[in-house]
């Protein structure tokens, strides 16, 4: 093995594509997720009483085929948002390493990763906007639907119809998600994953990377899902003109939700958001490290692993 380092743009590319393969399994959830957590509105009557009634009545009413609304623009979302986090959160991580000679302790990797949560949420606003309303889309009456047919016919409609800058609407919760989202689960992956091989429970491998990606995947379940339900309600909110907006900000989200429908109500959709959040963390992880190994042993570059 020869001392050559891997280039930093190929640490942003693995991390895209880590991520794309992940969103085209979990996709059906991601839907469930989103038309669960807007379900309820402003007190509201409760279209669905859980994920696997929501599923059931999408299907129903929707046809199977309708899981997958908003495809293109999760793998835009991917190609942008989680290329960004990981490159950047990666790249921190062996900058990190390099300067101190030793692996980053919990509040080191909880910096790097809000730091990397916070600029690949702003680069991939629009994308995450764009798949909040396509997968809402459906459960509006047919008059109000928004009607787009795929990504870029969305991203020029909104820009036309709305203004550029609306494609950056509900960007400070989607930043303070992704800050919360990436400190709980870049950091606790790492360290879960750094505990598991210096306790010698596991070696590296896929089984190493497995149980830390579950483990990451449920606390930050726990952790994000009430900001993921304040930006999910901004994002998909219609604004008429000369009208109020239904919220004005993160916090008030978050106390309409609780005033209108109690306090569990900020957790509603935990076990899609999971099924949804744990999987893709685990498929994430599992990818990114197999796609790095194979980079690593094929292009003669140092080590054999992904820098998380």
């Amino acid at each position: 093995m020869s001392d050559k380092k891997r280039p930093v743009y190929v640490q942003y590319v693995l991390g895209g594509l880590s991520g794309i393969g992940a969103t085209c399994v979990v996709q059906p959830l991601d839907l469930v997720k989103t038309r669960m957590q807007i379900s309820g509105m402003g007190g509201a009557a409760k279209e669905y009483n859980n994920t696997f009634d929501a599923i059931g009545k999408i299907v129903r009413r929707e046809g199977m085929l309708a899981m997958y609304k908003g495809l293109s623009a999760a793998i835009m979302r991917q190609a942008t948002y989680t290329t960004t986090r990981l490159g950047v959160y990666t790249s921190l991580n062996d900058a990190y390493k390099q300067q101190t000679n030793k692996a980053p302790n919990l509040l080191a990797s909880m910096a790097m990763g809000m730091m990397a949560g916070a600029i690949g949420s702003f680069v991939g606003n629009p994308s995450e906007l764009i798949l909040i309303r396509m997968t809402a889309d459906g459960r509006l009456p047919v008059a109000e639907r928004r009607n787009y047919t795929g990504f870029f016919n969305a991203l020029f409609r909104i820009a036309r119809e709305e203004s550029i800058l609306s494609l950056w609407r509900g960007c400070v919760p989607t930043m303070g998600r992704a800050m919360v989202v990436n400190a709980a689960q870049l950091a606790s992956y790492s360290q879960a994953k750094a505990y598991l091989v210096s306790s010698e429970l596991l070696k590296e491998g896929i089984g190493l990377h497995f149980t830390a990606s579950m483990f990451s995947g449920l606390i930050t379940t726990a952790a994000s899902l009430p900001v993921d339900i304040a930006k999910t309600r901004i994002q998909n909110m219609k604004v008429a003109p000369g009208e109020l907006p239904p919220y004005k900000s993160t916090i008030d989200v978050i106390v309409k939700v609780i005033r209108h429908e109690g306090l569990f109500a900020l957790w509603k959709g935990f076990t899609a958001y999971y099924g949804r959040l744990g999987p893709h963390t685990v498929l994430t992880f599992i990818i990114l490290e197999q796609l790095n190994g194979f980079y690593n042993k094929h292009m003669g570059v140092e080590g054999s692993k992904s820098g998380l």
